[in-house]
């Protein structure tokens, strides 16, 4: 099975991308995948086209929902329900539906051409200046699992852009340095013509000379070169929710690098590395724990102290536990991330059976075996113990 691509690649924008241009982006993969567009195509070119709409529109279904796009920026796809997109049980609907219920209107995909969509065929609208954003930074930060149970705080030190102290991240020494573009006039963009085949299209591209910004500085600063930030090492305190996983990735809005002459700040993403414990493993939400036990105990039984997350617990071993027996003890796993519910530990009791025995010790057991009570005579519980183990051999 094909690994998951992040919902922002698959709709080809950035993470700060607003509510519109979501809606545009998905908009775009509708027309170009959707199976009512693929009608005579092969085979291939069929099953292609309905996977794609089919990763688009669950791309769409998350982050065009502010809660679950809110969780999957802070844990990726662990933020959000395995089947996150549309029931397609009942078919995947008409192209023209789609598109009336996305933007409202009246919209024709078919005899009618593309109604609605008149630069569709090479070109786009124009958007107005862009605001610059500035660059994720990445970093990588070890917890124990203690701190994965009950979460906690890190300090994490990073080196990043910040806005420039002497120009306040302008970029220029005053308000009167930063003029209007003369090339695009403030829109930050510049238009272009084109004559295809589908007739004449205006295309909307970048401006060579503001970059989009729709502004020039005149006078930059001199501690900044006029770009508006500097490098420095600093500090963030980074919350770590409980339960997270190894590898899980949590996001810190606006703690990336500063952008530009005031942009939008990048974001810092944090990568979680959880270190081995040395007695409990973990699988999900759930913690394994084994214990050996000496013979005497399991035949007479005892009580063990099991090194749980949230504090030491007792574990009663009944008289008769068989080497192998595991016991499961509710709610003292990890929570999860999600904030639903929590894991269990399991408890492997292994009984230690002594490789010598000397003297008196070894006549007191040559006494017991005499005794029918320590002949094999396992119970129902105690056959299905048994043939779970010897599963694996």
């Amino acid at each position: 099975m094909a690994e998951k691509r992040d919902y922002y690649e698959v709709l080809g924008i950035q993470k700060g991308a607003s509510e519109d241009e979501i809606k545009q982006a998905y908009r775009k993969a509708a027309l170009k995948w959707h199976p009512d567009r693929w009608v005579s195509g092969t085979d291939a070119e069929k099953k292609t086209a309905e996977e794609n709409f089919k990763e688009a529109s669950e791309a769409y279904s998350v982050l065009s929902d502010p809660q679950k796009k809110a969780k999957y920026d802070q844990f990726g796809f662990a933020g959000v329900d395995s089947g996150a997109g549309p029931d397609w049980s009942q078919g995947f609907g008409s192209l023209n539906d789609l598109l009336n219920n996305l933007f409202g209107g009246s919209f024709s995909f078919g005899g009618g051409g593309f109604s609605g969509f008149d630069s569709f065929f090479g070109g786009g609208r124009s958007q107005g200046p862009r605001t610059v954003r500035g660059r994720d930074i990445r970093t990588r930060v070890s917890l124990t699992l203690e701190e994965v149970y009950s979460g906690c705080t890190k300090e994490v030190s990073i080196e990043r852009n910040r806005p420039c102290p002497e120009c306040g991240g302008k970029g220029a020494k005053s308000e009167s340095d930063i003029r209007t573009c003369p090339t695009c006039h403030g829109s930050g963009q510049v238009q272009r013509v084109v004559n295809s085949l589908f007739g004449r299209a205006v295309n909307y591209e970048v401006c060579p000379q503001c970059g989009g910004e729709g502004k020039t500085v005149s006078n930059p600063c001199r501690k900044c070169g006029g770009s508006g930030v500097e490098r420095r090492r600093e500090t963030v305190k980074v919350n770590i929710p409980a339960g997270v996983e190894d590898g899980m990735q949590i996001t810190v809005r606006g703690e990336g690098n500063s952008a530009p002459r005031g942009g939008v700040s990048g974001d810092l993403l944090i990568v979680v590395s959880v270190q081995q414990h040395q007695q409990l493993k973990r699988d999900g939400n759930n913690l394994f724990y084994t214990r050996v036990i000496s013979v005497t105990d399991a035949m007479l039984g005892t009580t063990i102290d099991i090194p749980a997350l949230g504090g030491a617990q007792k574990l009663k071993v009944d008289p008769g536990t068989q080497s192998g027996t595991v016991v499961r003890m509710r709610g003292q796993g990890l929570p999860s991330v999600n904030g639903y519910g929590r894991g269990d530990l399991y408890v492997k009791v292994i009984v230690w059976i002594p490789r010598r025995l000397r003297g008196a010790d070894k006549e007191a057991v040559e006494r017991l075996a005499a005794s029918d009570a320590v002949k094999p005579d396992p119970t129902r519980d105690d056959r299905a113990l048994f043939e779970k183990e010897s599963q694996y051999f």
